[in-house]
């Protein structure tokens, strides 16, 4: 993308380039999908699970984890789930599977840990075994810890080698150190399943910076996805007010935050000197203005739908829709949106071939949705 920087910047066409949602979005009928509710009653849960016998691990961001039997029956709160820092956008958060889980029947989570000085995203692993979590390490914190309760991030991916991808919002008060490479703030990392530092990440070796930085720049990405086909981690972040982003964030590349954006403050002042190109900086694959504040993704692949195949879905938290991006390789030619009135948090495809949904909200739902017909 640095090339599509430079045709930017010198004011040239950019064919297949940066798409920008928005306007160009249109209303998906809501007749042509059924929505059923799995479970509800869910306190304000943030991800989901799916294991191999059928039951969904679930997140709720107060600092629990249950469990969703195949009739919508949740479980006690489970045991051995560490405590987290609940409040703002703080809790317990992401949760995926060990690719070897069959062997391990290991989960990793990401969660805001209270430290000391403050707190942070912190990532753990565990054994799931059926008193709760079991032989729990935490293998990843982010430094340096604060006294904020915004942008924790925290999605997770693993890539097709086994290594972890783990986004890292730069905690909002630390906006300015998205841009430095001596700490984890507003950065994508990659790690090992212990923890360890891959000796080909982009920054290692360097004592100038953290070895496990993937890429910097970032706000607040709350959604992480491998590409089916080849294997790249896209990811999307929350931007201010405008300016959300999907990026697919390439080793050692800096995605531009709070130095270049599609979005304005809050106040409606511009962010630094108003700038959305720079040298150097990485273009979004698509941007939304205004923002659709989106949580969770997940790339479409089953065979139950193949009017979906290969498109991407996201959730919406702010107009309570999902998303739907028609791809062509990695341009979005069409976004279309079913508005369903709900927070969406997490999009997941399950093993029989629907997305489910999980709403953010005091009573949460777990919701299945699919194609009619």
């Amino acid at each position: 993308m640095r090339g599509a920087n430079l045709l930017l910047a010198l004011g040239l066409v950019l064919v297949g380039g940066c798409s920008r949602g928005g306007g160009s979005a249109v209303a998906a009928p809501l007749s042509e999908i059924e929505v059923e509710t799995v479970a509800s009653g869910l306190a304000h849960p943030w991800a989901m699970a799916f294991l191999p016998d059928g039951r969904i691990l679930v997140t709720e961001k107060p600092g629990r984890m249950r469990l969703v039997n195949a009739q919508g029956g949740l479980s006690a709160p489970l045991a051995g789930v560490p405590a987290v820092a609940y409040g703002g956008q703080g809790g317990l958060l992401d949760v995926v599977l060990d690719p070897q889980f069959a062997q391990t029947q290991r989960i990793y989570f990401s969660y805001s840990e209270p430290r000391k000085d403050g707190n942070g995203t912190a990532v753990a692993h565990a054994r799931l075994g059926e008193q709760g979590l079991q032989d729990l390490r935490v293998i990843f914190r982010q430094q340096p810890a604060m006294n904020s309760g915004n942008h924790f991030g925290s999605r997770l991916a693993f890539a097709p080698d086994g290594k972890l991808f783990v986004t890292l919002g730069e905690r909002y008060k630390g906006m300015e150190q998205a841009q430095a490479l001596d700490n984890d703030l507003g950065k994508v990392i990659r790690i090992d399943r212990e923890g360890g530092i891959p000796p080909d990440n982009p920054f290692a070796g360097r004592k100038d910076a953290r070895p496990e930085l993937w890429s910097y720049g970032h706000r607040n990405p709350q959604g992480a996805a491998i590409h089916p086909q080849t294997g790249r981690l896209w990811t999307h972040e929350h931007g201010p007010q405008g300016g959300d982003e999907i990026n697919l964030p390439l080793p050692g590349r800096n995605y531009g935050w709070p130095v270049i954006t599609w979005g304005i403050d809050y106040s409606g002042a511009k962010i630094g000197k108003g700038e959305t190109l720079r040298m150097g900086m990485e273009q979004p694959l698509h941007y939304w203005v205004p923002s659709i504040a989106p949580s969770g993704m997940a790339f479409y692949t089953a065979d139950r739908f193949p009017a979906w195949r290969g498109q991407l879905f996201v959730g919406s938290l702010k107009f309570g829709q999902l998303v739907r991006l028609e791809l062509d390789g990695e341009r979005v030619k069409h976004e279309a949106r079913y508005d369903l009135k709900m927070r969406i948090r997490d999009v997941r495809q399950g093993p029989d071939g629907y997305l489910y949904l999980l709403t953010d909200d005091e009573g949460g739902r777990l919701l299945k949705l699919g194609l009619k017909g």
